[in-house]
């Protein structure tokens, strides 16, 4: 059954003054959209500090020329060299953002600008790292894009213990501390609310408006299933096992190296009891359990050290600190 939320409105007199807010929009030819996108940023975010980065991801059509002619003062355009895909094209806006605080959006028009100050000021006075938005009374195609998206939604909250309703949505609002920690690529743009709980961001989500799309074409399609699949796949690892590779290969190597050698184990008993071996297809499948076993196990052993290179290369952490009390910055 689908969950019914009241959209979001624009709070008046929000007090945002004295914070930027940079808005990334990533773009792949939008060229009819650049115009009436612009006017309901700047419409919507009257009285707020704000800066607009529009990221061209190697668009094919005028979208860069149609940019370039509505050009001001608080907007900025970043052209990539080609068409790297959304998650790179994010990235590169966020690297760009000054903003203490980054919104991101699509820019084909479904997204509506109007609840980003809604959204501003949940992040602000709830606290959060980030706020995520729920497509209301989404205006996408039943068969195609909601029931293929209820699904992956589900999947993916089951899989990752992530507890939002719309992992699809672009519309959010981050503290840009953690957007910049994100390491955006490939396809994860998706998964962002997973990125940012391995980061321990607290979040939370807000129903937004929806549109339908009224130029341009879809980018997205029944393919990019098995990719949002794959991606999952690696985002429950990364989630799991990051920081410990060994706990996962190594149970399975084990496992493998046990079955394996109780299989030769048995077979060298016949042997001794005078039986030919030689041509049981049980001989290769010990042989084949006891490589994989032996395999798993130094993949996990070289994980370990790869990691560990990770970390002390790059004088990385494996943890990040949110906040350091004393008795001095405690009291009233």
């Amino acid at each position: 059954m689908e969950e019914k939320y009241e959209t979001a409105t624009r709070v008046p007199g929000l007090n945002v003054r004295t914070r930027l807010l940079s808005v990334v929009i990533a773009m792949h030819n939008e060229e009819e959209n650049v115009q009436p996108l612009l006017e309901q940023v700047r419409t919507a975010l009257q009285g707020i500090n704000y800066e607009l980065i529009l990221v061209d991801d190697g668009s094919t059509d005028g979208t860069v020329k149609a940019v370039r002619e509505q050009l001001d003062g608080c907007t900025k355009l970043v052209i990539l060299r080609k068409n790297y895909g959304q998650s790179s094209a994010m990235a590169a806006g966020i690297e760009a953002a000054l903003g203490t605080q980054i919104a991101t959006m699509d820019g084909d028009l479904q997204n509506d600008p109007r609840d980003i100050p809604a959204m501003l000021q949940a992040l602000n006075e709830g606290q959060w790292d980030l706020v995520a938005g729920v497509r209301a009374n989404r205006k996408d195609g039943m068969l195609l894009r909601k029931i293929p998206s209820r699904i992956a939604n589900r999947f993916i909250r089951n899989s990752t213990g992530v507890r939002l309703h719309d992992y699809g949505c672009t519309l959010k609002v981050f503290e840009a501390g953690l957007a910049k920690t994100l390491g955006l690529y490939g396809q994860l743009h998706r998964y962002i609310p997973v990125l940012a709980a391995l980061q321990g961001a607290r979040m939370t989500e807000m129903p937004v408006r929806h549109h339908p799309r009224v130029h341009g074409k879809s980018k997205y399609g029944l393919g990019r299933t098995f990719k949002v699949m794959s991606d999952l796949v690696l985002m429950v690892f990364m989630q799991k096992y990051f920081q410990r590779p060994m706990h996962f290969f190594g149970p399975v190597g084990f496992l493998l190296l046990a079955a394996g050698i109780g299989i030769n184990l048995y077979l060298f008993v016949v042997k001794l009891m005078g039986q030919d071996i030689g041509a049981r297809p049980l001989l290769i499948l010990g042989v084949i359990l006891f490589l994989s076993g032996l395999q798993f196990v130094l993949f996990g052993i070289l994980s370990e050290v790869m990691m560990r290179t990770y970390y002390e290369s790059q004088d990385r952490k494996p943890y990040q600190v949110r906040q350091i009390l004393t008795a001095k910055n405690t009291r009233a």
